[in-house]
């Protein structure tokens, strides 16, 4: 069993393993747990280890603060701006029960300024479908965590995927809007999103895929980078 988004890629890198190793928290008598809470048969599984009793490490500790927006920025004119364009792509979404994925940075802000009437479900590429705030001081969990390894929380209805399934929700188009953040936007709506010459970066993550097979893609970023030279070509 895996816990909350803590399943994302452990189930299917499992089963493409010539040997499995599993370092479980808890280590139990066969038939304790349930066939139907087994995330991962032990078919896969070649070897078990009791894992360390420690703390789990939170990369990115984020907290709901007197229900403040919270807003990565070096500036306060930088905060007004990045406030802008994230209530401009909040107003797309405007329809009940819409399924929107948001990406890392600028438009994870965009939660912030969507009508809770609405119902939206937030998507997140690591296994989590129905995306909340961030939670109460105290209440954070390491095991929930959205794409960009904040801690949030989830809301009525939400539940857990193992990421080949929280890409298939993208792949099977089943998303209504993806808001993703550019390096550069051309004119007829060209998207520069993750490489950047010379410079070593992670990787695209689920931007190529979410372009493709979303009914509408909202780009949201700063008009201008560091040299303050246009990014809108």
């Amino acid at each position: 069993m895996f816990n909350k988004t803590a399943r994302n890629f452990n189930p299917i890198v499992a089963m493409a393993g010539r040997i499995t190793i599993a370092e479980a928290d808890h280590i139990v008598e066969v038939g304790e747990v349930d066939p139907d809470e087994i995330h991962l048969s032990g078919v896969f599984v070649n070897r078990v280890v009791l894992g360390i009793k420690e703390q789990k490490r939170i990369e990115k500790l984020t907290l709901r603060t007197g229900g403040s927006v919270r807003i990565a920025a070096k500036s306060d004119v930088e905060i007004d701006i990045r406030i802008k364009v994230a209530k401009r792509a909040a107003g797309e979404v405007n329809h009940l029960g819409m399924y929107v994925n948001l990406g890392i940075g600028m438009p994870t802000t965009t939660a912030n300024f969507v009508d809770p009437k609405l119902n939206v479900f937030f998507h997140s590429e690591n296994g989590l479908l129905g995306t909340g705030g961030y939670p109460e001081p105290g209440s954070e969990d390491p095991d929930l965590i959205n794409a960009g390894k904040e801690t949030v929380t989830a809301v009525p209805g939400a539940c857990y995927l193992s990421s080949d399934t929280a890409f298939d929700i993208i792949r099977g188009h089943h998303l209504d809007i993806t808001v993703l953040g550019g390096m550069q936007v051309s004119s007829s709506g060209d998207l520069a999103n993750w490489v950047i010459p010379g410079q070593l970066v992670k990787g695209m993550g689920g931007a190529m895929d979410l372009v493709s097979n979303t009914k509408k893609v909202i780009c949201v970023m700063s008009h201008l980078d560091k040299h303050n030279k246009s990014k809108i070509v």
